[in-house]
């Protein structure tokens, strides 16, 4: 079994979508990247990542690369899944935090956990989401911005 930690933090933008986890959040502003902005998903790929020892989003995904510039980091997490899977391991589960003071994100939890489910191949109950604020504090406290935590518990497939 190995553990992999994943972070990222994303600054809002404007006339773009909220994107967290690959569901779109009815908001006023978007999350500032070269994809999508998805921080939650970016954070979950750095975790996967690091748990098989393969590097980071990055590596993989170097922003310097203009050919997936506004990917969808749906996309990104779909083909770090298949690198940990030809690396013969499986994910066991995530547990992830969603640090934002605006928008709130509990009234999304099921639905962003229902979608990663889908995009990991798993049971819905083999991922967790808690959404935390930072009780106004720095840029994610004063609304500037938005950061995610993941940690995945990977596992190596049986030889037979």
């Amino acid at each position: 079994m190995r553990i992999g930690l994943g972070y990222d933090i994303h600054a809002f933008e404007n006339d773009k979508p909220l994107k967290l986890g690959g569901v779109t959040i009815p908001y006023h502003q978007g999350l500032k990247g070269h994809s999508d902005g998805d921080c939650l998903i970016h954070a979950i790929a750095d975790a996967l990542l690091g748990a098989a020892g393969l590097g980071d989003i990055g590596e993989m995904f170097p922003d310097t690369d203009m050919k997936i510039k506004n990917i969808d980091s749906r996309i990104i997490l779909e083909k770090v899944v298949e690198k940990i899977n030809e690396n013969g391991f499986y994910i066991e589960n995530l547990d992830v935090n969603i640090i934002a003071q605006a928008p709130k994100i509990t009234p999304y939890k099921n639905e962003i956990k229902l979608k990663l489910a889908g995009i990991l191949s798993l049971n819905p109950s083999q991922i967790n989401i808690k959404a935390k604020t930072k009780e106004h504090l720095d840029a994610v406290g004063e609304k500037r911005a938005i950061e995610c935590q993941a940690i995945v518990l990977l596992n190596k497939k049986s030889k037979n």
